[in-house]
């Protein structure tokens, strides 16, 4: 793989997030790849971006700023496609969108990492059903839906070789896509979490704040028990779940790492009420010796072990999670919880990801022998 000539995609770079975790995983294992996106903004991203080559799309001369750029969907296939990727030998996109919309040379060896197909176009109902948008947007976003679900299977259909972030993503990559895919689950840097032997009376939650990732359930279970709450993240349901917060609820707003990781390892338990694709909160929560209160779907059933690692509420609802609070009783062995969280430790995601790479370019060097199909 080292003599391979390698670029990286990745949707956009203007919010850090547990997408962008895995690409600076993506970027240590091909130092010299650069990375091509739609847009970056530097001054919203952690300084390790700075270190790397960034190459954007036309899109960047409008503006990175996400409540700029976030509107601006009919232009993202043509930012993709515009890229020029003739020099590479390996392509390795990173994509909940865009990304995979890159266009490639049939020598050129195509691997696309997807977190999960296309959210607002694949989970439409759920996806508005959780975000507040005003009605001109919705009926914009329905007349855009139908036509961009056919670039996005189109899209699809330009990779050579799938990999899923999770088992969930797999059998959606199946459905939508109508494709194969290897389940490589993302990384969490084990090393910078510690258990800590002063826990605080805190039940925490770290999370980008986006409606459909259900702060709110939290911060009402939290209200009506009077339990303390704080909360780690910033966006664009920021002043709606402020306004929400009783006295009980702390709103920390975004944090340095260390001081994350710091709140994480002295915490009660570590809150996750949206249904997500994956979700490495959960796991750098038990890395650093915590339990997890999870809303029971998607991605935390492959990563909280109920009973061993964590709880799960059954329903998205208020009674459902305060019900659980009520009952949470911190019995858990913080060596049994960092134990498991390590089985998604950053050394083990690069080693199956360079044997998948591999396999994937064995496989499509074998495709392009003479006589071959």
């Amino acid at each position: 793989m080292q003599s391979l000539r390698v670029a990286l995609v990745h949707d956009y770079l203007n919010q850090p997030g547990g997408a962008e975790k895995v690409v600076e995983v993506f970027a240590e294992m091909f130092p010299d790849a650069p990375i091509y996106t739609s847009v970056y903004d530097r001054d919203r991203m952690p300084d390790v971006w700075k270190m790397r080559d960034v190459r954007t799309s036309f899109m960047q001369r409008i503006s990175p700023r996400l409540a700029i750029a976030k509107p601006l969907i009919p232009l993202y296939p043509s930012a993709f496609e515009s890229f020029d990727l003739s020099l590479y030998d390996l392509v390795l996109s990173s994509t909940t969108a865009f990304a995979k919309g890159v266009v490639t040379r049939p020598e050129t060896c195509h691997v696309c990492y997807c977190n999960n197909p296309t959210r607002y176009l694949w989970m439409y109902h759920e996806y508005l059903a959780h975000e507040r948008f005003p009605a001109p947007v919705r009926a914009v976003l329905g007349a855009m839906a139908t036509p961009m679900r056919v670039w996005d299977y189109a899209a699809a259909q330009r990779v050579d070789f799938f990999i899923a972030g999770s088992r969930n993503a797999s059998r959606r990559i199946a459905k939508y896509y109508r494709r194969d895919s290897t389940v490589v689950q993302p990384p969490i840097d084990t090393d910078a979490f510690s258990p800590s032997c002063q826990i605080g009376d805190y039940f925490l939650v770290v999370s980008r704040l986006q409606s459909y990732k259900r702060i709110d359930l939290p911060i009402e279970a939290c209200n009506r028990l009077r339990l303390p709450l704080w909360i780690v993240g910033d966006g664009p349901d920021r002043v709606r779940l402020g306004d929400m917060a009783g006295s009980t609820v702390r709103m920390l707003g975004r944090l340095p790492d260390p001081e994350v990781h710091v709140l994480m390892a002295k915490c009660r338990a570590l809150l996750f009420p949206g249904e997500e694709d994956f979700g490495l909160t959960p796991l750098e929560a038990q890395a650093a010796g915590r339990p997890v209160i999870a809303y029971g779907a998607g991605g935390a059933l492959e990563t909280v072990i109920e009973g061993e690692t964590g709880m799960f509420f059954r329903e998205p609802t208020v009674d459902s999670l305060a019900r659980a609070l009520a009952e949470f009783n911190d019995t858990f062995d913080p060596q049994r919880l960092r134990e498991h969280a390590e089985l998604f430790g950053k050394e083990r995601f690069k080693k199956r990801m360079y044997s998948t790479l591999e396999r994937a370019w064995a496989e499509h060097a074998r495709r392009l022998q003479p006589g071959e199909a």
